[in-house]
């Protein structure tokens, strides 16, 4: 059985002489929302009477402007909340549905990486004509993850290892229905759920060094993040998914 350092190892080896691409494709699937990172947001905030308004990325508000709002454009902001509200409601869905088949691709190329292929940058982009099934998928996921998480926090918190392979399932069988990869992630995880946590602890390190770079370092450790991940999938599965079984959700 591998551990943490054995797929830490393979990664490297995997972006041995690819880094540059690796980085490039990790940055653009964070920045659409199929790696761990968020969009950026527009709020609206009332704090002690007056109106403040922020444009924030990844929970940094990176655009601010409040005392400086004229009574007059206060006015159109608050009456136009509502348009506001709506517009950021189908941005949301949309971002959603886009950084769920980036995650899936971005899986596809993570997958081929460690496979020794120098995949394409187009890979990022190759599972838009799954995309209904891939945005089915991940909302069950959140639904799944929420249900639990509303009854214990650690529940919440198995549950998201337990699909945590649903990604790399689809990235090699799109052909999947929602509910079949995300109950053959949960039959795959059975019994490797801590050992993914040791994997996903053992870069506490590189974490640590990424905040004293004020995060200019996750361009390097968010590739090798993710192949490490796409190692440890492989090891589950040999690069397969089992079929022809049964699974409960």
């Amino acid at each position: 059985m591998k551990y943490a350092a054995d797929f830490r190892q393979e990664a490297r080896a995997a972006l041995q002489g690819k880094w540059p691409l690796a980085i490039l494709v990790g940055l653009v699937a964070a920045i659409l929302g199929g790696a761990t990172s968020g969009g950026p947001e527009f709020k609206i905030n009332f704090t002690g009477g007056s109106l403040n308004a922020n444009i924030q990325y990844a929970g940094q508000t990176i655009y601010s402007w409040g005392d400086g709002i004229t009574p007059g454009l206060r006015a159109v902001l608050v009456g136009g909340a509502i348009y506001l509200i709506l517009a950021a409601i189908v941005l949301g869905v949309l971002y959603f549905i886009l950084g769920s088949v980036i995650e899936v691709g971005y899986a596809r190329f993570n997958l081929n990486l460690t496979a020794g292929e120098k995949p394409p940058f187009e890979t990022l982009f190759s599972y838009f004509p799954y995309w209904k099934t891939i945005a089915v998928t991940a909302l069950l996921q959140a639904v799944y993850i929420l249900l639990w998480t509303l009854l214990l926090i650690i529940p919440g918190i198995m549950a998201s290892y337990s699909y945590a392979m649903t990604g790399y399932i689809l990235a090699e069988h799109p052909e999947l229905t929602a509910g079949e990869a995300i109950a053959q992630s949960k039959a795959m995880m059975a019994g490797n759920r801590w050992r993914l946590f040791c994997l996903q602890f053992s870069f506490i390190g590189w974490d640590i060094l990424c905040a004293l770079t004020l995060g200019i370092g996750n361009l390097a450790l968010r590739p090798y993040r993710h192949a490490a991940e796409a190692a440890f999938y492989r090891e589950l599965c040999g690069g397969t998914v089992p079929e022809d079984e049964e699974y409960s959700v």
